[in-house]
């Protein structure tokens, strides 16, 4: 036994930044961007702060699950940065709830939802947790060089929440990394201390777009298909599909490669850009808001991102 999803949250921003208004700024256009992403409107933080966005999420992921902050046995955050370098964001997350648990964060960049899944797995099979709240959020528009038209262009803020219980649910998981700092980095920007001699790079988002291309969609089609057989099913059996929502083209190539209908995969890139770990987290979310979901159907979800990492799991929905 491990854990079943029993509630689910979201959170993004109020301020939607349109590919019209974001051609004000940069040389680009929404044909361009939409052509090459499938990217039409990102959410991004002006009014609210990243930790408010986690506790929104939060607390409906427990509203929905119908458990109070006080059940739970642990918070796992997954993000690339808090709003503090310490505590960690999920200490923050625990104290605006009013829990009290063990409270950490899990840096795996877009692969991040599956990350801290596969964390909680392992404290479920341990016996030592019987409720974990799971949030993947990112504020990635502090991170973005405003004038660089090949990134700015991709990504929102936003994320998700889902609460665990101990059920059998999660069918496989498996998480996996590929070190690497020059396809896609973040650097940490200015080291203050007088015996550095170093350079400092500027703390902005570099990536080289092809190169996360290729990885991407590579490690997307071997992901799906390793995780459906690990689970004993076939690509049939499969109801849904949550990918990371980097780019509408990545997920195309995967709906061409493998045998699951294409109406089976969840789009939100549109909507909302690339959330980083958010992205798996808010489709989990709307999907379910939605009941699209039924009990007893297979979801599988696949992430990949800075590392390089990825993650792919396979999930039964057993909430009614």
């Amino acid at each position: 036994m491990s854990f079943s999803i029993i509630g689910t949250g979201k959170a993004v921003p109020e301020y939607v930044l349109t590919n019209d208004e974001l051609s004000t700024m940069v040389e680009t256009n929404d044909e361009w961007i939409s052509s090459r992403t499938g990217i039409k409107r990102r959410h991004i933080c002006k009014d609210e702060t990243m930790t408010e966005l986690c506790v929104k999420a939060a607390n409906e992921a427990l509203e929905d699950a119908g458990v109070t902050a006080s059940e739970l046995d642990l918070i796992i955050c997954a993000t690339l940065r808090g709003e503090y370098i310490t505590p960690s964001q999920a200490c923050v997350i625990q104290k605006e709830i009013g829990a009290s648990c063990p409270a950490f964060d899990v840096n795996a960049a877009c692969s991040g939802f599956i990350y801290a899944m596969d964390v909680a797995d392992g404290f479920f099979a341990r016996n030592r947790v019987d409720k974990v709240l799971v949030v993947a959020l990112d504020n990635l528009s502090n991170i973005i060089n405003w004038k660089d038209r090949a990134t700015c262009v991709l990504f929102g803020d936003g994320g998700g929440a889902a609460v665990l219980s101990k059920g059998d649910g999660l069918k496989y998981i498996e998480i996996n990394a590929k070190g690497d700092t020059d396809v896609l980095k973040c650097p940490r920007g200015e080291n203050t201390s007088p015996f550095y001699n170093h350079e400092s790079e500027h703390p902005y988002l570099y990536m080289n777009g092809p190169e996360v291309y290729k990885f991407a969609v590579t490690s997307m089609v071997r992901g799906i298909k390793k995780a459906i057989k690990e689970a004993g099913l076939t690509q049939e059996d499969i109801d849904w599909v949550i990918p990371h929502q980097a780019n509408i083209r990545i997920i195309e190539t995967a709906v061409d490669k493998l045998n699951i209908p294409s109406e089976k995969y969840i789009r939100t890139i549109s909507e909302y850009g690339n959330t980083s770990g958010g992205s798996c987290a808010i489709a989990l979310a709307e999907c379910a808001k939605k009941h699209m979901f039924k009990k007893g159907d297979n979801i599988v979800f696949c992430a990949f991102g800075s590392g390089l990492t990825t993650g792919s799991c396979v999930i039964t929905w057993d909430k009614d």
